[in-house]
């Protein structure tokens, strides 16, 4: 039988080391996928790429994997559809006819706002955010990937601090199991401490209002202000046709901003409500995957309703709309698909166990903190899950509260924003994936661009899980 050792950490380290190296996400991830199988399995490397084969179709064994990836087809879909109708351009036309987005500074607050009041779920934030924001910022010369980085920055660490909505179910439902009295309780009061979410919330403030350009992000700011909106060798993340309807000849009279708004709402209302369903009667219980697609279909409904009853379009034209805009988004879901099998495959090799292991090993009381903080990132870059780590870590640091009678929302904090700030950083993370695509740019040339901001709030967070084990542990 496979015991976690150090070569557990080889696949999903090589896939990152491949992906930022070779620009090529898919191939690193099959890659990484593959020498984790001939690892797991003590096989030849032949023997490997078969085994390689079939962790990629288990994927879709999983219903909440197989979700994810029809979602994000679907959302697809409904993104350009909204923009095929007109409700980009209407949207745009109203902000900028009441004088609310008139600026490149305007612009980036409407993205930053934007992900703040969007708190259901990370994804759904960050193409809302991006749907919305995009269009003005190639308007205003507005690096697309600065835009990537604001709605990467309040997406995940906005949701991890919201109880009631599908983060909060999956963190309340891993404390229950961990045998941790009240767990709601044991969530609102980590919310203060979680200390990484907090610092890259309040930094991505200060970048916009002081118009910080760091390391990488200033060359490609630099870029788009001489009229190229992506690097020559640079492949943006969605189809460049499912953007063509931005660049449409824009119809006052046609274009109308509820086309975005009604469906929009719809989504984020009945998000919910979906959870209340799915999990029989109690929110915090209900499946985040399945209300997800199943508040996106509903947006879909109602906007297709829409544009039917005021005659914009007839249905064939809808349906290949449709069709055209999931085509598009389908080397996300490829990405979003070798992404899940890899943190499978490291999942089985028992890389977060193997690293929490070595971490919980002699470690002086005070410096608990940050080094959970530490590791938790560890793995969550390494596997590119936020809640993948929260399922490793957080019976592992509850086990640590329980044994030693310490402040179980302490260290639960120390590992969401551990977590979320391996995820937010990741190259193989599918929020940092998400982002990319809503922001129709360059995937590792996101991650580049992002990088830097998201060490200096991690700096941040480290320091202040320092100072908080002085003051309470």
């Amino acid at each position: 039988m496979y015991e976690p050792n150090w070569m557990s950490v080889i696949p999903p380290l090589l896939a990152i080391f491949l992906a930022i190296l070779t620009r090529q996400v898919i191939l690193s991830l099959s890659i990484g996928i593959w020498i984790g199988f001939c690892i797991l399995e003590s096989v030849n490397p032949l023997t490997g790429i078969a085994l390689a084969i079939d962790g990629v179709i288990n994927v879709f064994g999983d219903a909440g994997d197989t979700r994810v990836l029809v979602f994000t087809l679907v959302i697809g879909g409904l993104i350009a559809t909204i923009e095929k109708v007109g409700g980009v351009r209407g949207f745009i036309h109203l902000l900028e006819s009441r004088n609310w987005v008139d600026s490149a500074i305007k612009a980036k607050w409407l993205a930053y706002f934007t992900g703040v009041v969007v708190f259901i779920e990370s994804n759904l934030t960050l193409l809302v955010a991006g749907s919305i924001s995009r269009p003005l910022f190639d308007r205003y010369r507005i690096a697309r990937e600065k835009l990537a980085y604001i709605i990467d920055s309040t997406s995940a660490p906005i949701c991890i601090m919201i109880p009631l909505n599908a983060w909060g179910a999956v963190v309340m439902g891993l404390l229950a199991s961990s045998e941790v009295e009240n767990p709601i309780g044991v969530f609102i009061s980590a919310i203060p401490f979680n200390l990484y979410p907090i610092a890259v919330v309040i930094f991505a403030a200060v970048v916009i209002s002081r118009n910080l350009q760091i390391g990488p992000m200033k060359k490609a700011q630099t870029r788009t202000e001489q009229g190229n909106v992506l690097w020559s060798n640079a492949t943006p993340m969605v189809d460049p046709t499912v953007l063509a309807a931005e660049n449409a000849q824009s119809d006052p009279d046609q274009d109308k901003a509820r086309f975005m708004i009604v469906p929009i709402s719809v989504m984020v209302l009945s998000m919910p409500l979906c959870l209340y369903i799915t999990g029989d009667g109690d929110i915090t219980a209900g499946s985040g995957s399945t209300s997800v697609l199943w508040a996106v279909l509903l947006a879909l409904f109602v906007l297709w309703m829409m544009v039917l009853f005021n005659r914009r379009y007839r249905l064939d034209a809808l349906m290949n709309t449709f069709l055209k805009g999931a085509g598009g988004f389908l080397p996300v879901a490829m990405i979003l698909l070798f992404a899940l099998a890899l943190g499978d495959v490291a999942g089985l090799l028992g890389t977060g166990v193997f690293v929490a292991q070595v971490a919980q090993e002699t470690i002086p009381l005070i410096l608990l903190l940050p080094l959970l903080f530490l590791v938790s990132s560890f793995i969550a870059f390494s596997i590119g899950s936020s809640w993948g780590t929260f399922a490793i870590m957080i019976p592992l640091a509850m086990q640590i509260v329980l044994s030693l009678e310490l402040p179980p929302e302490l260290f639960l904090a120390a590992v969401l924003s551990g977590s979320v700030f391996g995820d937010h950083a990741s190259p193989i993370s599918d929020t940092t994936v998400v982002s990319s695509m809503a922001a129709a740019t360059d995937h590792i040339d996101h991650v580049r661009t992002q990088l830097p901001y998201a060490l200096i709030s991690a700096g941040i967070a480290t320091l202040g899980f320092l100072i908080v084990g002085m003051l309470f542990l």
